[in-house]
């Protein structure tokens, strides 16, 4: 499962709603998402991924492309650091 989809699925689970409705382009607007459900989805994905999101990154994601590539920039960080960013499954 690539980083879209487990972002996806994260943000399915945090709102409540099926996987089939959270589509790559969607807005957390379109969503329905208020700050509480932003927190919630924060929450998903530090646990979805086991990395802490930065507030000050957390606060710039409006939709769901924005968590893709915020996430991957910190991936990108992360492993030239020599740390796995695979599920531990």
């Amino acid at each position: 499962m690539n980083v879209q989809e487990r972002v996806i699925r994260a943000i399915a689970r945090a709102c409540r709603l099926d996987p089939e409705r959270v589509h790559p382009e969607a807005t957390f607007e379109e969503l329905g998402v208020d700050s509480l459900m932003g927190l919630e989805i924060v929450f998903e994905l530090e646990e979805e991924f086991k990395v802490s999101i930065p507030e000050n990154v957390a606060v710039g994601m409006r939709s769901v492309r924005d968590v893709v590539e915020r996430l991957q920039a910190i991936f990108g960080q992360m492993e030239g650091l020599g740390y796995s960013t695979e599920p531990s499954s």
